[in-house]
């Protein structure tokens, strides 16, 4: 690899989002042992007694792992500034277990979870963290539940509604462009505040590459979006540009 080509990707705009995202971390730290002490950890562990792992479950499946899990979602809060920001309308779309709606409620901010029910572990965890979720299945071109009371800010992390199986010749089908469009529109037209946020935070590839193809990529930029990395920060108003950190102060 030639010495510019290092250069350049060592300075990177990721590379460079990457260590403000530390430093904006580093500078305004969070204790998670005070928030891991707000939750009952005999209950917790006492799941896996009733909803046994099944072959071949990856580690980071194990929604049961307390400590991890709240890890992971502090510095998810972080990233978002939700942990110095007045309280917020926070509704997380495909909300698994309920761990970033935990810790946005322990910042203080007013959340809303959107899943299915198909899991009974995420049915006992939600239900041990208090957390309020809706049932609900995310499908193509079809509308959102109307809020009574619009958001602040919309995120769905590790995201797989936009899966549509396998074609018959064993390739993965996904949203196309004018699909993901539909939800985009829907999410600011209906459910966003005129300032709120819209942040979509993608799995990689099964071969490890970027989710955004030159296409997604190319789509998503049109919108107005701030990708960074694994991530799609968009705003109501898709002339404003996206930001990460909350202007409003706690």
């Amino acid at each position: 690899m030639k010495l510019s080509h290092k250069i350049k990707k060592l300075f990177s705009r990721d590379m460079l989002e990457s260590l403000s995202e530390h430093a904006a971390r580093w500078t305004h730290p969070v204790n998670a042992r005070r928030i891991l002490a707000t939750i009952d950890r005999a209950e917790f562990s006492s799941l896996r007694q009733r909803y046994p792992y099944k072959d071949s479950s990856p580690r980071i499946n194990r929604f049961e792992d307390v400590d991890y899990w709240i890890g992971i979602n502090v510095e998810r809060a972080q990233d978002l500034w939700l942990d110095r920001a007045a309280p917020l309308r926070i509704l997380d779309l495909g909300c698994g277990a309920g761990y970033f709606l935990y810790v946005c409620q322990f910042f203080g901010h007013d959340t809303l979870g959107l899943d299915t029910d198909n899991e009974a572990l995420f049915r006992a965890t939600t239900k041990l963290l208090q957390v309020e979720r809706s049932i609900w299945r995310i499908e193509p071109n079809v509308p959102l539940p109307a809020p009574t009371k619009r958001f602040d800010l919309v995120t769905a992390h590790r995201i797989c509604f936009h899966r549509l199986g396998r074609s018959a010749d064993g390739q993965p089908r996904e949203w196309n462009t004018a699909q993901w469009k539909f939800f985009i529109d829907d999410v600011r037209n209906r459910l966003l505040q005129p300032d709120g946020r819209l942040l979509l935070d993608f799995n990689p590839r099964r071969d490890g590459s970027s989710f955004f193809t030159h296409e997604l990529r190319a789509f998503f930029l049109s919108e107005g979006a701030h990708l960074f990395r694994s991530k799609a920060l968009l705003t109501a108003d898709p002339n404003k540009r996206a930001r990460f950190k909350v202007t409003r102060p706690a």
